[in-house]
């Protein structure tokens, strides 16, 4: 089922006012025409939603898919927030990888527990999905389930599939799901990358969009819900922000920033992570236990030809800096290194995608002792085999990159169709 882009843009009223929209399977939340700056202007769908009153969940059981990033621009979190408030009935909260105040690390969560500041139950989605999820939300009460959390851009970082699951389940449980929108921290302006196949479908790509995808958290759940879930179209509603444009970087919009998990600790980590989180897929280094994970990367026998050989590309926008770093945890804990530091020069110019597979041609190339991961983690990262077997075959950087340019081509067609900001 295709959205219909003028039943969902043509909304308006008053200045400040909200308005609502049926657009077949999916709604926004608007306030017209987008007439914010981007500079110290931009207001998340919460900020929103909370100004009009909560109205949008009027006589609704309310719970939250949240994490530490699910802030006002005061740093106080949503559900302090929502909780004492008798506006909106706030009776769950839903904590993802990481968990819902965010104590786990990567590849963990915080189980099911009460939160000691409001009370409320907490139940753990992570690794949840189809009928078990659906079956939590039955479990929780729930009449309306909200989400709310600051994603990094890339196909791979696991809250955008949390989305994914929750429209599912929330489908197959007869559920209404509402989605609180934020920015992409790395603007945007464009997709860029190969296009998951979906034979390699898994937590970190559960369906066919670019490795950075270049969408809003709002803009994906329309996507979703029209071109991909399973168990048919959720009832969905999403409350857009006002004030950010395509071509924002998280640090001109004036919200504050929480790492959205322990290794994304500064907007600068989310400009690169697209391209240099494609390490984890080999037997290097990408950072983890470092204070710039995704911008250091190294591993032992590595000296200073990589970084030669990877400014000899004169890639636009980045310069690579011979680097040692002994990383506290993961990879080569308590073990010195040797790599490169990315240095993005002009953000505007940099391309973190063809960055990461030049950075990984150039390792192969200039280390003797280079491996991919033996479970191939790198094709669950690329979407496909060809990046992996085509470096194998001695491909460069532009071949690589010419094998993802139809696949990626279609996919930026699709995608216009559910960009809710110019």
């Amino acid at each position: 089922m295709t959205l219909s882009r003028r039943g969902l843009l043509a909304v308006g009223g008053a200045v400040g006012a909200l308005a609502t929209t049926a657009a077949g399977p999916g709604t926004a939340l608007t306030a017209g025409r987008e007439h914010g700056t981007g500079r110290a202007g931009v207001r998340t769908g919460f900020e929103r939603l909370a100004a009009d009153g909560y109205r949008l969940l009027a006589g609704q059981k309310v719970g939250v898919v949240t994490n530490p990033t699910g802030i006002t621009a005061d740093v106080r979190h949503i559900v302090d927030v929502m909780h004492p408030d008798d506006r909106v009935n706030l009776t769950a909260v839903f904590g993802p990888e990481h968990g819902f105040r965010g104590t786990a690390q990567a590849g963990g969560s915080e189980g099911r527990y009460e939160d000691p500041a409001t009370g409320l139950p907490v139940y753990d989605t992570y690794l949840k999905s189809g009928q078990p999820l659906a079956d939590v939300f039955t479990a929780s009460g729930v009449d309306t389930v909200v989400f709310d959390i600051q994603d990094a851009g890339a196909r791979f970082y696991t809250y955008i599939w949390t989305l994914y699951d929750c429209m599912e389940a929330a489908a197959l449980a007869g559920k209404r799901l509402v989605v609180l929108d934020r920015p992409n921290p790395v603007t945007g302006r464009a997709a860029l990358g190969p296009v998951l196949d979906p034979a390699f479908a898994t937590f970190v790509g559960r369906r066919e969009i670019a490795q950075a995808h270049g969408m809003t958290v709002a803009e994906l759940a329309l996507l979703f819900n029209s071109e991909f879930l399973a168990a048919g179209p959720v009832e969905l509603d999403v409350v857009k922000m006002s004030g950010w444009r395509r071509k924002d970087f998280f640090d001109v919009t004036g919200l504050p920033w929480v790492p959205p998990s322990p290794n994304m600790p500064t907007p600068e980590t989310a400009v690169v992570y697209s391209g240099t989180c494609l390490f984890e897929g080999t037997n290097l280094s990408e950072g983890r236990g470092t204070t710039r994970p995704f911008e250091l990367l190294g591993a032992e026998g590595i000296d200073h030809r990589w970084a030669a050989a990877a400014n000899g590309l004169e890639l636009p926008g980045v310069a690579f800096r011979e680097a040692y770093f002994a990383p506290t945890f993961s990879k080569f804990q308590g073990r010195t290194v040797g790599g490169v530091q990315v240095h993005v020069q002009d953000r505007d110019a940099f391309d973190p995608v063809r960055t990461g597979i030049a950075l990984l041609v150039t390792a192969k190339r200039t280390w003797s002792g280079f491996a991919w991961r033996p479970d191939n983690w790198i094709d669950k990262l690329t979407g496909n085999t060809r990046v992996r077997t085509m470096i194998d075959a001695g491909a460069d950087t532009d071949e690589v990159a010419g094998a993802w340019a139809a696949d990626l081509a279609a996919f930026r067609k699709v995608r216009r169709e559910y960009l809710l900001y110019r």
